[in-house]
């Protein structure tokens, strides 16, 4: 039986790890941290339980196609349904808006509130999906490292329709001119942080995320995000992969152009192939130092990154949904500070994730568990303790003031990760949540392959290669590298 070894227990590792258990492997995870699931990890805190990451659950099939070639029924070990409302989002003017996951309810919704004929906001999202359908078989299925990626009749099909894609035209752009109503466009602009990026320099090819929220739709996991993590770990471990945590690789081993095992320990492990999940900057920067470093891709600008307040509220907010938004006045403004000041803005868009309306457990009687999030620059050794410090207090103003309640006095647990503790706890480069910035239309290219040039048996999945950050990218990232493995 041929020997796997992964590097780092990230979601798109577990995934790897199964896959390759189906293919008949014996696979090893080895990961620095006492738990699995990298950045989709959980904390507590007093009586709180909180989703240490990310916070929204889209495309399911793909956590449910592990489950159909792994022969296990999903149901014993992961359960989730769709919620009703996708997001509530707050103007500062007093407006709000519910996303609703009808679709049909939720441009309903938009023209009552915005003014945006209903018609205008479905043809959008047909639209979304149209680009979605476009470029799904080539870039979320296939390695773009590859000549036959570009030779088969996907591609072929992309070609014809590029113009469909928008490629020359920024998120902000295309959106501007869909519709009139700054909030409405505001509200769409907002999917380019969903790769870390800025609606005014990223492609409008990125506005194909919306069709996965508003055509297929939003869930959430029972048990809360970290059932996913748990879930798939398990089926894991019940396929034969062993996990070693606490167990930090110092160096992949390589002789000529084959990689040879692992060094944990001062111990050295043989493998017939190694997958790094670990951030492809640091797998090289640590454990090849002596391989060629590909200085392009590895100095490419990094995307944004994010603070997060955990805070447990000893107060119920009804009016509030899972996923809450209350946008800042001047969107591009913080954007501009993000990606080009390096710093945070003082009227930052915050966003609100309560797990404990889907899951009551995660906090005492009559509490929420609040996971408070803005968009933040990633690390380029910014003053964090004062920025830190600057941005709870603009955070707690705006909450205050938009639901008319004193959020401070009621905040009985805190807990922080910022841009410098994102990096250190999961080696993502200068705390980047999605690997290189997708701020210009050659990003897709500008992602390391999921394969290595140097070394023919050495392969890389995760956030920071191709395709992508997020949960559904980087599943999507462990299938390419899968197929690649014979």
């Amino acid at each position: 039986m041929k020997k796997a070894g992964i590097i780092g227990a990230g979601i798109a590792g577990i995934a790897t790890a199964i896959r390759l258990a189906n293919k008949g492997y014996q696979v090893d995870v080895f990961e620095a941290n006492a738990y699995v699931g990298g950045k989709l990890s959980e904390i507590q805190l007093g009586a709180y339980r909180f989703d240490a990451g990310p916070s929204l659950f889209t495309m399911p099939h793909l956590v449910e196609d592990l489950f159909q070639i792994s022969r296990k029924n999903i149901q014993e070990y992961f359960q989730y349904s769709k919620l009703e409302v996708i997001c509530k989002y707050f103007y500062e003017d007093g407006t709000i808006v519910e996303a609703h996951s009808d679709k049909r309810k939720f441009a309903e919704e938009i023209e009552q509130k915005l003014g945006e004929s209903k018609e205008k906001i479905l043809n959008y999202l047909q639209k979304s999906a149209k680009k979605y359908e476009i470029t799904e078989s080539l870039f979320l299925k296939r390695s773009l490292h590859k000549l036959e990626t570009w030779l088969n009749k996907e591609a072929f099909r992309g070609y014809l329709n590029i113009h469909t894609l928008e490629v020359f035209k920024t998120m902000n752009q295309a959106n501007q001119e869909a519709f009139k109503n700054p909030k409405l466009i505001q509200l769409f602009n907002r999917f380019a942080t969903y790769n870390g990026s800025d609606p005014y320099q990223t492609p409008a090819t990125l506005t194909i995320i919306p069709h996965l929220e508003h055509n297929i739709g939003a869930f959430f996991p029972k048990g809360g995000m970290y059932a996913i993590t748990k879930g798939l770990a398990r089926l894991a471990e019940d396929l034969g992969v062993k996990f070693h945590l606490n167990s930090k690789v110092q160096e992949i081993i390589t002789e000529k152009n084959k990689v040879k095992g692992l060094k944990i320990d001062d111990s050295v492990f043989n493998f017939d192939l190694i997958i790094s999940n670990m951030d492809m900057v640091a797998t090289y920067k640590y454990l090849l130092p002596y391989a060629h470093h590909p200085q392009k891709l590895l100095s490419q600008p990094k995307s944004s990154s994010a603070l997060i307040f955990y805070w447990g509220i000893k107060k119920e907010f009804p009016e509030l949904k899972v996923h809450n938004i209350f946008f800042s006045e001047n969107y591009k403004e913080e954007f501009k500070h993000i990606f080009q000041d390096k710093t945070i803005y003082q009227d930052p868009t915050v966003y609100v994730n309560i797990g404990s309306k889907g899951e009551p457990q995660d906090a005492p009687k009559s509490s929420e568990t609040w996971f408070v999030m803005i968009n933040t620059p990633n690390n380029e050794g910014q003053n964090w303790d004062e920025l830190i410090k600057e941005a709870r207090k603009s955070i707690l103003e705006k909450l205050s003031r938009l639901l008319k309640t004193d959020i401070e006095s009621l905040i009985e647990v805190e807990g922080i990760l910022d841009p410098r503790t994102i990096e250190s706890k999961t080696s993502s480069s200068q705390g980047a949540l999605y690997g290189n910035s997708s701020n210009n239309r050659y990003a897709a290219f500008l992602r390391h392959a999921n394969f290595s040039k140097e070394f023919d048996n050495l392969y890389f999945v995760g956030g920071s290669v191709h395709p992508g950050g997020g949960i559904p990218l980087c599943l999507s990232s462990a299938a390419i590298t899968a197929n690649l493995i014979q």
